[in-house]
């Protein structure tokens, strides 16, 4: 497939900067095989699934991988800023820093401004050891461990998606709207935005008529906002991300697929790390390590029944997920209803309930 078959007109206003308040009040387009859309709200989810069923939710959680510095070569000095990408060792990070160009192995990087110094346990220094394509370098700090840990938390950001950072400043209030309500596992650098449309109120709703909850980890990286770049869809490469799924969730959700009920993944990144750690044979094994997995339609779907998830960028990986999952016409036909009756886009954004086509 060609990059132009997933490719769209998006408004420039239709990207959100800030969620719906309360986080339910945001929408829901229900897309289903063989019926018309039907425009809901988050908080109307429980009448569109039913007892037996269970939904699989990620509960990673985001650290401030965003940070601010300066190049050091020799006496050159240059201002830099790192995303944080994939975590590789106690001191060891890739990350995608800026300004790609002026950077090479062998470059000092100080972190943060140097009044923050004297509140640090220690300087949060590092050494690019190697570059790759598209500005991603590897970095080794001078700390390690929790150590790194409580720097990068102090001198961080919240790493808000490109579309989003480039309207408007990043304010406190971003920590608590770009995290789930369940977060608990750190290591991601992106929020899986899906859930972000959870309340504690509606997960009790949720439980009260019988639908059932799992938990599994996929630690979102940065790669999630890289655009596809290659004409032929099959030539783009995926960057891995660390995930997931323990013995006693794997044996729940098989258990709940043979007694009828359906697995609803909220969000890709649910659905990415699912489709990983199921067999051919549509058994969900237990899965711990990286998964690079490529959706794209064609692409035969062996652990989900639904899937949750907010409205994705043109020509992106996801809107090719989703193309896979509910078919490519069908998605087309409700992005354009989403553009046209005011959806709000991505990861602030409105939410769809999609069910898998036959």
């Amino acid at each position: 497939m060609q990059l132009a078959d997933f490719d769209f007109e998006l408004p420039d206003d239709r990207i959100a900067l800030r969620p719906a308040s309360p986080r339910d009040a945001a929408r829901l387009l229900v897309v289903q095989p063989g019926a018309p859309l039907r425009d809901l709200a988050v908080r109307d989810l429980p009448a569109e699934l039913r007892g037996g069923d269970i939904l699989v939710l990620n509960d990673t959680k985001v650290i401030p991988a965003r940070l601010k510095g300066v190049r050091h070569r020799g006496d050159s000095q240059v201002a830099a800023e790192a995303t944080l990408h994939r975590r590789l060792s106690p001191h060891q990070w890739t990350a995608f820093m800026r300004p790609g160009k002026r950077l090479a192995k062998g470059d000092r990087v100080v972190f943060g401004e140097s009044s923050d110094r004297a509140c640090l346990l220690g300087a949060l220094d590092a050494t690019i050891t190697a570059k790759g394509e598209g500005g991603e370098v590897t970095l080794n700090f001078d700390l390690s461990g929790p150590d790194l840990d409580a720097a990068i938390a102090e001198r961080g950001s919240m790493p808000l998606p490109p579309y989003i950072a480039a309207k408007r400043a990043q304010d406190e209030q971003d920590r608590r709207d770009y995290q789930t309500v369940y977060a608990q596992e750190d290591g991601s650098v992106a929020a899986p935005t899906a859930g972000l449309h959870f309340t504690p109120e509606l997960l009790a709703r949720l439980a009260a008529v019988g639908v059932e909850t799992a938990f599994v980890t996929l630690h979102v990286g940065a790669g999630t906002f890289l655009p596809v770049k290659t004409e032929v869809v099959a030539e783009h490469h995926m960057h891995p991300e660390w995930g997931e799924v323990d013995a006693a969730t794997a044996e729940r959700l098989n258990a709940v697929r043979q007694a009828g009920g359906r697995i609803v993944c909220v969000g890709t990144t649910s659905l990415r790390l699912l489709e990983s750690a199921a067999g051919e044979d549509g058994v969900i094994r237990p899965f711990v390590g990286e998964t690079a997995i490529f959706i794209t339609p064609g692409y035969r779907f062996r652990a989900a029944d639904g899937l949750m998830t907010n409205f994705h960028l043109p020509k992106s990986t996801l809107f090719m997920l989703v193309s896979a999952f509910a078919g490519l016409a069908a998605m087309r036909a409700a992005y354009a209803h989403a553009i046209s009756t005011g959806y709000r886009f991505y990861s602030y954004g409105d939410a769809s309930l999609l069910w898998k086509q036959a």
